[in-house]
């Protein structure tokens, strides 16, 4: 199992604090778009590192064209020779089209049809095929020398898919180099979900799972002392809460018969009461969509629970001293 972490948003202490993480051991590190931009922090993490992998966690494709963004997978690909992973997500509906000003289709065909429109600008660059994309919702018809990269060496990055409903995680399966699943899963939903969605999606695509990476991190609950563990579940509460009042979300709690929770927690959130969300949740459901215990007891139940279909995981692991971080990315790693 690859283990990743996230690299820190501060952008003054990217190059110690990448080079920090390649001297810990961890396989890759990732930015997300939340508050700053997910691509620009990884060019300075590549300037900084050697071989560590790099990859955002996700970027919200929507708010992007399949062009832009194929530039910048290429850029950073090159520039990091060969190290970047774009990871992208949908986000829902209210960010794209209020957040971001951008139109908003049916998600999971528009997102099929973005990775295709980009692989197809791609193979013109790399492969020197015609550029010829029209679909519903991206056209590509237009490519010329003067805007074509000149540093091809190391191609095009891998493509990975942030995926929650079976819907969205059978395109990854079927166009997508790898699955983000999202934290909000859990173990019954991925068996009886997520994995039989993916294999459809390859059996479309005339692919094996021995090519398809599946990223999954739980969320962790543990601590170095009492105040920490408390903080860490208290942490876990609201997070749980706050994806749990997404109604695309709702069948997630619904395989363990929490469905109605779902709205309920909606409601709370049209009014503002976050903190009285988080108190929703209980110790039940921690264990449910995380793993909660003592430091020593963390590697060895991912391992046990969700070792099988997990490729990769990401561990910050702040929750214990650098002596302990290190051991426990070893263990994963093991």
């Amino acid at each position: 199992m690859k283990v990743d972490t996230h690299l820190t948003a501060d952008w003054h202490q990217i190059p110690d604090h990448i080079k920090k993480l390649e001297s810990e051991g961890y396989d890759g590190a990732g930015t997300a778009e939340m508050n700053h931009d997910p691509f620009f922090p990884l060019m300075l993490a590549a300037e900084h590192s050697q071989k560590i992998e790099l990859h955002t966690g996700i970027a919200v494709a929507f708010a992007r064209s399949p062009m832009v963004l194929a530039n910048l997978g290429h850029d950073l690909n090159a520039y990091s020779r060969g190290r970047f992973t774009m990871g992208l997500g949908s986000q829902i509906r209210p960010h794209i089209t209020k957040r971001f000003s951008m139109p908003w289709g049916a998600p999971a065909p528009q997102m099929k049809e973005l990775i295709q429109a980009m692989r197809a600008i791609w193979a013109n660059w790399y492969d020197e095929q015609p550029l010829r994309f029209e679909g519903k919702y991206y056209n590509h018809t237009l490519m010329t020398p003067a805007f074509t990269p000149e540093n091809k060496e190391y191609g095009a990055p891998r493509v990975i898919l942030a995926a929650v409903g079976p819907i969205m995680t059978e395109v990854a399966g079927e166009v997508a180099d790898g699955l983000i699943i999202h934290p909000f899963s859990n173990e019954k939903y991925i068996r009886e979900v997520t994995l039989p969605a993916i294999e459809r999606g390859l059996a479309k695509s005339g692919r094996s799972r021995d090519n398809f990476e599946i990223s999954y991190t739980p969320f962790l609950i543990s601590g170095k002392d009492e105040a920490t563990f408390a903080a860490q579940k208290a942490a876990a509460k609201q997070r749980i809460a706050f994806y749990g009042s997404t109604p695309a979300y709702k069948n997630v709690l619904g395989v363990h018969g929490w469905g109605e929770m779902q709205i309920e927690l909606n409601a709370m959130s049209k009014q503002g009461k976050w903190k009285e969300m988080g108190e929703l949740i209980t110790d039940d459901m921690l264990n449910v969509f995380g793993v909660m215990g003592e430091p020593g007891t963390i590697v060895a139940e991912m391992k046990s629970r969700f070792g099988d279909f997990t490729d990769r995981t990401s561990g910050g692991f702040t929750f214990v001293d650098t002596e302990t971080r290190v051991d426990m990315v070893a263990k994963l790693r093991a």
